[in-house]
């Protein structure tokens, strides 16, 4: 018993290094969006924060990158997903993207800029949310000028 107690105590740190449940659907997460032609960012979160959103987690940009413009100049835009729906946020608003209306109720924002489109959220879901954001952040960017 003594031994076995002794051998447990050594190996006892070596679970700090396995990955958690959480970890691993964050893995699992942004596979699916490299797989589906997104890239991974962890950016602030545009306007202010909201009330659904939690301290303890950080804002993920899921972001489709778009070709480049040749000149034109593509809008810059901000909107929230909020309690009444979706919102622009800055000096000029504008009307929100049809394809912005399927998005899963855990993202927390969506923008489009110069390079890319994009929502923004916690991470709370699964695969089937990202194919989700995907496929509807690949209908966005065929609508974008």
């Amino acid at each position: 018993m003594l031994i076995a107690f002794a051998l447990l105590v050594a190996l006892a740190p070596l679970t700090h290094f396995l990955p958690s449940k959480r970890q691993r659907l964050q893995v699992t997460l942004r596979e699916t969006a490299a797989l589906n032609g997104l890239f991974v960012e962890f950016r602030d979160q545009p306007g202010p924060a909201l009330p659904q959103q939690s301290l303890a987690s950080d804002v993920i940009y899921y972001g489709l990158r778009l070709p480049p413009s040749r000149g034109k100049g593509r809008r810059r835009c901000v909107w929230q997903l909020r309690a009444d729906g979706w919102q622009a946020v800055g000096p000029k608003p504008e009307p929100v993207p049809a394809a912005l209306l399927a998005a899963p109720g855990t993202m927390l924002a969506a923008s489009v800029h110069e390079d890319s489109c994009g929502l923004y959220w916690q991470e709370a879901g699964d695969a089937a949310t990202v194919e989700q954001m995907a496929a509807i952040l690949k209908d966005w960017a065929q609508q974008i000028p």
